[in-house]
């Protein structure tokens, strides 16, 4: 993928006005000639960088997330898990939201999105969080045994999407805090 001669702010600028047309349209109805309109760039410009929509969209996503798991150590898991809660303010969680929506139906029916959200978002996020599980394995925090150890990936994107279904209402820190003290971390037994 070439990404010579786009500045790290238009790049920025760029990926907003995706991220803006996602939440305004959908993804459905968000078109190359949009972005390239909006950004006041050609449509050229932005296949040539980005080669397909599906390519863009996720690449503006990761731009867009908070720190992940994959930069966070605090020596415990339960610290490891507050300090991801943390990274992302109520806010960013509510916008993130509104997208994320908006994005899961458009993965059933597109699975060239689907792979391309799965390569720059899903498998990243998913192999760093096993790597904070591992290291509590590793301290002693949780069996190395334990089952529910291969499903709390599930556990938390399932209670992010769980509370607007079940309770009409955006995650938000608390809710997610308390989650992962009430479910998470005794269904892993940490010490």
């Amino acid at each position: 993928m070439t990404r010579s001669r786009l500045t790290p702010e238009r790049e920025n600028e760029l990926f907003e006005a995706v991220l803006d047309l996602l939440r305004e349209v959908g993804y459905d109805s968000l078109t190359m000639d949009a972005v390239a309109t909006r950004t006041r760039s050609s449509k050229a410009t932005l296949y040539r960088q980005w080669h397909s929509k599906p390519e863009l969209v996720a690449a503006a996503l990761e731009h867009n997330q908070v720190p992940g798991a994959h930069e966070i150590d605090t020596g415990s898991l339960r610290g490891d898990f507050r300090a991801m809660m943390t990274a992302a303010d109520d806010l960013q969680m509510e916008k993130d939201s509104a997208l994320m929506r908006g994005l899961i139906h458009a993965i059933h029916t597109h699975p060239d999105l689907h792979e391309a959200l799965r390569k720059k978002l899903i498998e990243p996020e998913t192999t760093a969080l096993n790597r904070v599980l591992r290291r509590a394995v590793d301290r002693g925090e949780i069996g190395a045994d334990n089952p529910a150890v291969e499903f709390v990936p599930h556990m938390l994107f399932g209670a992010f999407f769980a509370l607007q279904i079940i309770d009409d209402r955006i995650p938000d820190r608390d809710f997610l805090t308390r989650y992962i003290d009430g479910v998470v971390l005794p269904a892993l037994e940490a010490r």
